[in-house]
């Protein structure tokens, strides 16, 4: 793989890892999307970041579940839909425009109905 795309999945792997290991004191900010946005990259470019990433006590869980089975734990997705919850009400009270609030009740039912979709374990 060439020198830039290495470092390229390398930073986005970084900063994904980053996000996700804050969402896990930040309450409006998700998990696990985020590891496993950083597992994708690392797999690409680290595989011993990777290694320790899916084997870390509290980090690694979520991953492998999604990665093994394609499901996420009834808890995790319950506490994720009321998370989304409250952050598209905060945003759409905040946003000062119209249209704005309806393009975000708008993406708000998709999200929601999307994340309903995904199986739990």
């Amino acid at each position: 793989m060439h020198f830039t795309r290495r470092v390229l999945w390398f930073v986005l792997g970084a900063t994904a890892l980053i996000l996700g290991f804050a969402g896990l004191f930040l309450p409006l900010l998700p998990t696990t999307p985020f590891l496993l946005l950083a597992s994708v990259c690392f797999m690409r470019v680290s595989p011993r970041i990777h290694t320790w990433l899916i084997s870390h006590p509290k980090l690694g869980p979520s991953i492998v579940e999604w990665q093994k089975h394609k499901t996420i734990k009834a808890s995790i997705k319950k506490k994720a839909i009321i998370m989304i919850i409250l952050s598209f009400l905060l945003s759409i009270t905040l946003a000062p425009i119209l249209w704005v609030k309806v393009m975000l009740v708008m993406f708000a039912i998709a999200l929601l109905y999307w994340f309903s979709t995904i199986p739990t374990s």
